[in-house]
């Protein structure tokens, strides 16, 4: 087992295995998984407002009618694309995003994104290509929004939204449940303690790696809590996202594809929808 693991085990608090998650409102949003609770950049809490993000120095970088690709309007922090928020026509969050530049290359080094992912789920905006998911309708977030009696009753949203295409509408919903999930092109992996049990998708031994979709989602107790991105390449510059092995795959996967067998490092970002991020439990 990767000396990672013992090092994240040593240090989390043991008194969370006697904490069962109750919640199911998606009450707040966090980025950045990272074994040192103490560090400021990691588990970072992320401004539910447009009115909070602008007070907490994050500068709009387009509007909702601005761009034909997405929804919502994008702000950003300190001009760093690992990390952009979307808030809809209200001020109320309504999705995030992950950019990433054009000269990244996969640990084989062919240009990543791969061909095949090109537009679905990685969309070309200018300068990167970016992958996004939505709290709320897509339908919804430029042109009625949520009323401040939606914001309270669902928090940060009550669906899960992947865009997997060039407009907003094509999406893959995640199951809210995970009792839902066996009807779905997700594939069960592995329970981490603090994250949660994995879910893939489309996961098989025998495929190629331009077939992985760059995405996992975290279900506790039973709920949809967390979600993240899994990038085959090495994205520098920026203290959001995470960088691990990939013999990480293996204490994440049940069935690891033939092609992560490689040595390299994994790009990822965890994305929190739930309070107590650090009692997630198998």
């Amino acid at each position: 087992m990767n000396s990672i693991v013992f090092m994240i085990i040593a240090i989390l608090p043991l008194r969370a295995k006697a904490f069962v998650l109750k919640e199911t409102k998606w009450e707040n949003l966090r980025v950045t998984w990272g074994i040192d609770p103490f560090n400021p950049n990691n588990f970072a809490c992320m401004p539910k407002t447009e009115q909070e993000a602008m007070s907490d120095g994050w500068v709009k970088k387009s509007y909702c009618s601005a761009e034909r690709h997405f929804v919502g309007m994008r702000y950003w922090k300190n001009q760093d694309p690992s990390v952009m928020l979307l808030y809809d026509i209200k001020g109320y969050i309504a999705g995030i995003q992950t950019g990433i530049t054009k000269d990244v290359k996969t640990w084989s080094g062919e240009d990543y994104p791969f061909q095949q992912q090109s537009n679905a789920p990685f969309v070309d905006d200018g300068d990167l290509y970016i992958i996004t998911a939505y709290f709320t309708d897509p339908g919804t977030i430029s042109i009625v929004g949520r009323t401040e009696s939606d914001f309270i009753t669902h928090g940060i949203g009550n669906h899960l939204y992947i865009q997997n295409g060039i407009l907003p509408t094509d999406v893959i919903t995640a199951p809210t449940n995970e009792s839902e999930v066996s009807s779905t092109g997700w594939t069960k992996g592995k329970c981490f303690r603090y994250m949660g049990v994995y879910y893939w998708y489309n996961l098989r031994v025998d495929m190629p790696c331009s077939d992985l979709f760059p995405a996992f989602l975290l279900y506790n107790e039973g709920k949809l809590s967390a979600f993240g991105w899994a990038l085959q390449t090495n994205v520098a510059g920026t203290q959001r996202l995470e960088h691990l092995p990939t013999s990480t795959f293996s204490l994440l996967m049940k069935t690891v594809p033939s092609c992560l067998d490689y040595p390299g490092t994994v790009t990822s970002l965890h994305i929190y929808m739930n309070t107590r991020h650090s009692f997630n439990k198998c």
